[in-house]
């Protein structure tokens, strides 16, 4: 795929959501990152949730960015939504708070859409462990703290869905499904996949139109302590599993979950028996606890789709609702 010639780039809006004072570094550690691009944001929105300090503090001591509050329901789609209706890019590309883009980030992603068939670009996340990987954290859970996991793409092709920490889509696109489901998607420490939702509708409203992956569109994703912990590990698949139950409600007439399954049969096939060989026949005990790790995760996961399936059945109106579109300020 050719890249396109600088006079025919489209217009770039980079929208970051952020909730709370404790990420203050890691967010201007991010905005620096974009003021770095070798192509130029048109702008930098900094959506704040529900904290009006924060908010108060982005525009009194981060300059060239516009700050803005979340003037939708709490939490990380509303954020994005109102960081959208204030932009004004073709295209529009969002970054985590606590993520640092790679100086060609904007460029890569915005190489896809020299192809008129390409309506939302991604790329590649690696993780940044501030204090070490775990020995026991398994590489195909590194979705777990917002990073690319071993068993995903690995090279430029179309997927099913890409994830806000390192996303774009055209605005168009973007517009017509509405934007981020409201009230689904991450609050707080609690997460739900918002990201894999819009992808889907996407897909489904643009079956002719492609949402691509380019691992040369690199950020990090920072990874403090706390998230290298195996509570943490085991919450956020828990909360995984209850998400993709919701997501399997909203779009019951479609086999959305298919990626999920091909994934799952992955991991117990293929890196459990890796972890054990590892273990009994070369004396590595860590692929033992990666073993542990995946087992665990795959059982949380499981307790929250139960939940979350069950939870829905008992709900009458779980799958009535309805995104509206996101309107401009």
């Amino acid at each position: 795929m050719a890249a396109p010639s600088m006079c025919s780039v489209k217009p770039v809006s980079v929208v970051i959501a952020t909730f709370t004072e404790k990420r203050w570094s890691d967010l201007v550690d991010a905005v620096a990152s974009v003021k770095k691009q070798s192509l130029p944001a048109k702008e930098i929105i900094i959506a704040v949730d529900h904290n009006p300090s924060l908010l108060r503090r982005i525009t009194t001591e981060i300059n060239d960015v516009i700050g803005i509050p979340n003037k939708f329901a709490r939490g990380a789609p509303g954020a994005r939504n109102s960081g959208v209706a204030a932009s004004t890019g073709v295209i529009l590309a969002f970054l985590d708070d606590d993520a640092v883009a790679d100086p060609d980030w904007l460029l890569r992603l915005s190489d896809g859409y020299a192809d008129e068939c390409v309506c939302a670009v991604g790329g590649r996340t690696a993780p940044l462990w501030l204090d070490g990987r775990p020995r026991w954290f398994p590489e195909e859970f590194n979705w777990v703290v917002g990073a690319s996991y071993k068993g995903g793409p690995v090279r430029m092709e179309a997927v099913r869905n890409l994830w806000t920490v390192n996303m774009s889509v055209l605005r168009s696109v973007f517009d017509g499904v509405g934007g981020f489901r409201p009230y689904f998607g991450k609050v707080g420490a609690r997460s739900r996949p918002e990201d894999t939702e819009l992808c889907i509708r996407i897909g489904q409203a643009w079956p002719s139109k492609a949402i691509v992956y380019n691992p040369d569109a690199k950020v990090l994703h920072k990874v403090h302590a706390g998230r290298a912990r195996f509570s943490y590990f085991a919450s956020r698949c828990y909360h995984e599993g209850f998400g993709k139950a919701e997501l399997a409600r909203y779009f019951r007439q479609s086999p959305v979950l298919a990626l999920e399954h091909r994934y799952l049969r992955r991991v117990l096939s293929e890196s459990v028996m890796a972890g054990c060989h590892e273990a009994f026949f070369r004396g590595h005990f860590d692929g033992l606890a990666r073993v542990g790790a995946i087992i665990s995760g795959i059982s949380c996961a499981f307790a929250g789709f139960s939940l979350g399936a069950l939870t829905g059945a008992l709900s009458s109106s779980a799958n009535r609702y309805s995104p509206p579109s996101v309107e401009r300020q």
